[in-house]
């Protein structure tokens, strides 16, 4: 963290009327805050951007993890005897439902910057917006020249090559009848008859003879860096960091991408808990979550964050409203209920 930025945070802290020094804790022992983010690469780029400027400027004895996400999960280590779990990144889903079942701190705002501080939708009874997750359409400028759309993703006769998709059904529906010409309004209306669902496999149909499936975002970053695919979704925040660390003029989409709200939720009875609030107050500041989008290519949604960013990386927010204003917001509750059941088919699908 430069040491304008450093100093001017440290401020703002001890604004916050915190007494660092009123905690003593061994790392690895009672009393260390544990955050767990979601995948080992969102983990990492967290632990850089505020865990780690965190621990530098309250001396608060903290340490990152990650999980994979999934309620029951979330369950099995939240009520275990042993958790050690206090700030959790959570889906929309998994915060609703943790929410619902005591499984989460309610949150007291005025101890982390106050409703206002945020952007309407990450402001929740158990949640407050940590990241936004976007699932974007991305080639190589310097091998395709032309700045494609889905319908451009499935005419394999016009621009001939490899696909790239995620390993699961979640995201693929949507992409697949947005290349079929449903309008981003009507998809998860499509989605919920079976003549929706049917269509979005019969789309897919049509290019799995050219699909690469990528596992993980580092993947989806791989086979576009090594030309195995024309085009591939991925997550923007791993585009554009491939694109920034490696030199490569990788495009972005954003229109027609997928976004998705992901937030941090303290679990019930933390024994750390001013320290949890202590995080969120300092992660939300804009100036800290505008290092996360420097370093990770993802951002929060803490008002004034995008502001005073430069060109180049407001043209990678995904919460830029220039980018936010052609996606599509995920529709947790639509996966809640139907997941299961399309995983299921997308999976035999897959193995025909």
């Amino acid at each position: 963290m430069p040491a304008r930025m450093l100093l001017a945070t440290a401020a703002l802290v001890a604004a916050w009327s915190f007494s660092a020094a009123a905690r003593e804790t061994t790392p690895g022992g009672a009393g260390q805050l544990k955050i767990v983010a979601r995948g080992e690469a969102m983990q990492a780029g967290m632990a850089d951007a505020f865990l780690q400027p965190f621990i530098e400027v309250t001396k608060i004895d903290a340490a990152g993890g990650s999980w994979d996400g999934g309620i029951e999960t979330l369950r099995s280590q939240l009520k275990a005897t042993d958790n050690t779990w206090d700030l959790i990144l959570v889906d929309t889903d998994e915060l609703a439902t943790g929410c619902g079942e005591g499984l989460f701190e309610k949150l007291d705002w005025s101890a982390i910057g106050g409703k206002d501080h945020y952007q309407q939708q990450g402001v929740s009874e158990c949640g407050v917006g940590g990241l936004v997750s976007n699932l974007v359409l991305a080639w190589d400028r310097d091998k395709f020249g032309a700045t494609p759309g889905w319908a451009d993703f499935w005419d394999v006769a016009k621009y001939p090559g490899k696909r790239g998709l995620a390993k699961g059904v979640r995201g693929n529906m949507e992409i697949a009848l947005l290349a079929d010409g449903v309008a981003q309004a009507d998809i998860y209306r499509t989605l919920a008859t079976t003549d929706g669902v049917d269509r979005a496999f019969r789309k897919l149909d049509q290019l799995k003879p050219y699909i690469v499936w990528w596992p993980t975002a580092a993947e989806a970053a791989r086979i576009l860096a090594s030309g195995d695919v024309l085009m591939t979704s991925a997550p923007s925040g791993v585009i554009a960091t491939a694109s920034r660390q490696n030199t490569r003029n990788f495009g972005i989409q954003w229109n027609g991408s997928l976004y998705e709200l992901l937030s941090w939720a303290i679990a019930k009875g933390s024994p750390d808990l001013r320290s949890a609030q202590q995080f969120l107050y300092f992660t939300g500041m804009p100036a800290v979550e505008a290092r996360l989008l420097r370093l990770s290519g993802q951002v929060g949604v803490a008002k004034g964050v995008n502001d005073s960013l430069p060109p180049e990386f407001q043209a990678i927010s995904p919460t830029s409203p220039v980018n936010i204003a052609g996606a599509l917001r995920a529709d947790a509750g639509f996966w809640h209920d139907n997941e299961a059941k399309l995983r299921q088919r997308f999976d035999a699908w897959l193995g025909r």
